[in-house]
C-alpha cells in the first residue's frame, strides 16, 4: 500500500482553534509545554527502579530466591516506567526544548534493551501518522495468528486470539529486545527510511552493541554474582519481561484496538476521508481519566487522545488539557472516546479481539 495522504482542506479551523487554545493555556498559566519538576523527579525514580535492583544483584548480596524475583519484578516496573514515561516523551521531542536533552534521554530506551532508532520510525512516523490504517500503521502488522484490523486477512485461528493473546503480550518485550528490532530495522531499510549506504550498517552495529550491553548487565552479570542456579536467574529475568510485556502491551492496545475506534482505509487515490486530526479522534481512545497513579506511572498514556493530537506536549500536562481538547472536539463534531476505568477498557479490548476473530468481521468492514 502507498502511504495514505490526509486532506488539508477539511477542518482546517479545528487545528487552528485547538492550537490557539492550548497555546493560550500555557501562556496564561505561565507554563512550559515541556517537562516540569515533577517530570524530572519521576525520571529519576524510574531510572532508579530499573537500575538499583540490578546493582544490588551485581554486588552478590542477593541470596534469597524470593528477593531475586522481587528485584527483577521491580526492575521490570522501572523498565515499563522508562519506556512509557521518559523515553516516550524524549523521542517525541516533548521532554525538553533542548534537542540534546531529548536525544540523551532517548538512549534510556537503548539501556532497557530496545532501540530508539527503530521506535522513532515505528511509533513517531508510522503509528502516529497512519493510526489504525491497515498495512501503513506498523502496530497493526502482526504475525498471521493475530488480527488487529478487520482489513487483515482472516485465519481460522483468530477465533481463539482473545484467549492466547495474553501469552504473546507477555513475551512481547523479550521478543522485542531480542529479535523484533532487528527484523524491523531491516524492513525499514527496505521501506527507504535508511537511505544513506552507511546508515543501515551503522544502525545495525549500534543496535547490536546496545543489546549486548543490556544482556550483559541485566542477565549475564546476575548469573555470575547471584549464588543461585543459572536457570533460576533466567526464569526470574523472563518473569520480569512477562510482567513488563503485559503492562506495556495492554496500555498501548486498549488505546486503539477497541470497538468504538475506526479502522479507515484510503480511497483508490490514496486519500483518506478525514483530515489528520479527525482521523486521530476516530481511531484513538482514552481510559481511566480519574486515576492519578495510572496517569503518573504510565506516562499519561491513559490520555491517548491528547497525546495523539498534541505529541509535542509533555505528558505531565495532558490532564490539564483534556477539557480543552474534548470541548474543542465536541464543538467541531468529532468523537471523543473514553472508558471510565482500565478494567472496562480491557474488557472492551477483549470484546474487540473476539469480534475480529469472526470471519464476518471482514465482510462488515
Amino acid at each position: 500500500m502507498v502511504n495514505p495522504t490526509f486532506s488539508r482542506a477539511i477542518n482546517t479551523q479545528f487545528s487552528k482553534t485547538l492550537r490557539s487554545r492550548v497555546n493560550t493555556y500555557f501562556k496564561t498559566h505561565n507554563k512550559s509545554r515541556n517537562a516540569n519538576a515533577n517530570m524530572v523527579i519521576k525520571t529519576g525514580v524510574m531510572i532508579a527502579l530499573f537500575f538499583v535492583p540490578l546493582i544490588l544483584m551485581a554486588t552478590g548480596i542477593v541470596t534469597s530466591v524470593w528477593l531475586l524475583f522481587t528485584l527483577y519484578l521491580i526492575t521490570g516496573l522501572g523498565m515499563a516506567g522508562i519506556g512509557m514515561g521518559v523515553m516516550h516523551d524524549a523521542i517525541h521531542g516533548s521532554y525538553s526544548k533542548s534537542k540534546n536533552i531529548n536525544k540523551a534521554l532517548s538512549y534510556t530506551f537503548n539501556l532497557i534493551g530496545a532501540n530508539a532508532t527503530v521506535w522513532r520510525i515505528q511509533h513517531n512516523v508510522l503509528h502516529h501518522t497512519y493510526t489504525n490504517i491497515n498495512e501503513a500503521d506498523d502496530d497493526l502488522n502482526m504475525p498471521f495468528f493475530l488480527r488487529f484490523s478487520p482489513h487483515t486477512k482472516y485465519n481460522w485461528l483468530h477465533q481463539f486470539q482473545h484467549i492466547y493473546i495474553w501469552f504473546f503480550y507477555g513475551i512481547s518485550t523479550i521478543a522485542w529486545v531480542t529479535a523484533k528490532d532487528f527484523v524491523r530495522l531491516k524492513r525499514y531499510k527496505n521501506m527507504g527510511f535508511l537511505n544513506n549506504k552507511y546508515e543501515y550498517p551503522k544502525a545495525l552495529a549500534s543496535m547490536t552493541a546496545w543489546k549486548l550491553f543490556y544482556y550483559s548487565y541485566a542477565l549475564a552479570l546476575p548469573m555470575l554474582m547471584v549464588p543461585q542456579p543459572w536457570w533460576l536467574i533466567l526464569l526470574a529475568f523472563i518473569c520480569m519481561h512477562i510482567v513488563t510485556g503485559l503492562l506495556v502491551s495492554i496500555v498501548f492496545q486498549i488505546a486503539h484496538i477497541m470497538p468504538a475506534n475506526q479502522f479507515p482505509l484510503p480511497n483508490q487515490d490514496g486519500m483518506m476521508q478525514k483530515d489528520w486530526y479527525g482521523h486521530q479522534f476516530a481511531t484513538t481512545s482514552n481510559f481511566a481519566p480519574k486515576s492519578k497513579f495510572l496517569f503518573w506511572f504510565i506516562g499519561g498514556l491513559n490520555y491517548q487522545v491528547e497525546h495523539h493530537v498534541l505529541p509535542d506536549v509533555c505528558h505531565v500536562h495532558y490532564k490539564s488539557l483534556t477539557k480543552i481538547v474534548e470541548e474543542t472536539a465536541r464543538e467541531f463534531g468529532m468523537p471523543y472516546h473514553v472508558k471510565k476505568s482500565m478494567a472496562r477498557a480491557i474488557a472492551d479490548h477483549v470484546k474487540m479481539l473476539r469480534w475480529l476473530g469472526k470471519k464476518e468481521s471482514t465482510v462488515m468492514a
